[in-house]
């Protein structure tokens, strides 16, 4: 990475760090006394981020009012991160009540869903007037996307593995990607009255690590690549 990217010696991270391009914008939107919603919170993985100021911009516990956990999978119960979980069950709508929450993250769990519309509807509904979502997935039209679409879900975990390491195979779940294009987004944001921005992301190839010459490649691709092509959507929308 240091040879791609040598500002990275000086911190850790590079000058287009996904994860810091896009926590570094939540927490620019988070409120004092804001109550936070992480939809698809996992077990806190992100707390062996062994880059201290990367793995703080993702702990919002003491920062928030209050940080509620939900997610379809027991980890969320361990995550350290949480004031308080809420377990999902398939086909119901999410536990919380109308108008209670100012910020959703929905952070690279839009592609896990058969039903992206529900996850949209049920954001709206717990958003309080002038509450924002915050999402970001991969673009199913990235290289990197298009790749993971010729596996079959069941070798998912088998591939990541070797292609990221310290990945655990508890953190690999089925994909979809039924909402995972620049339109797809725009449209389902419109669709349920989110006035907000959707673009693309394409951060250094982390997965192309395991070689230097898919490496260098990949860094090519990061900068000439057209915004509809980049590996990444972001996608902040308001409610109103």
């Amino acid at each position: 990475m240091e040879t791609f990217y040598p500002e990275s010696r000086f911190g850790g991270f590079t000058a287009i760090d996904g994860t810091v391009a896009f926590y570094t914008r939540v927490q620019a939107l988070l409120q004092p006394g804001a109550v936070l919603v992480d939809f698809g919170c996992g077990r806190g993985a992100y707390g062996a981020d062994p880059l201290p100021y990367r793995r703080s911009l993702r702990i919002f516990k003491g920062r928030a009012g209050r940080v509620i956990g939900i997610d379809a999978g027991p980890g969320g119960a361990d995550n350290p991160f949480l004031d308080e979980f809420h377990p999902l069950e398939p086909g119901c709508s999410w536990p919380l009540a109308d108008d209670s929450a100012d910020l959703v993250i929905c952070d690279n769990v839009l592609e896990h869903l058969s039903q992206p519309d529900a996850f949209f509807a049920e954001a709206r509904r717990v958003l309080r007037p002038g509450g924002v979502v915050c999402i970001r997935t991969p673009n199913r039209w990235n290289y990197i996307a298009l790749l993971a679409q010729l596996i079959p879900n069941r070798r998912h975990a088998q591939v990541l593995a070797k292609a990221k390491a310290g990945l655990c195979a508890e953190d690999v779940f089925p994909t979809f990607y039924r909402c995972n294009s620049l339109p797809a987004v725009r449209s389902a944001l419109r669709r349920h009255e989110f006035a907000g921005v959707v673009f693309g992301y394409e951060a250094e190839p982390s997965y192309l690590a395991f070689s230097r010459l898919a490496y260098a490649l990949g860094v090519l691709h990061q900068k000439l690549a057209p915004g509809i092509f980049r590996a990444a959507i972001f996608a902040y929308g308001k409610k109103i």
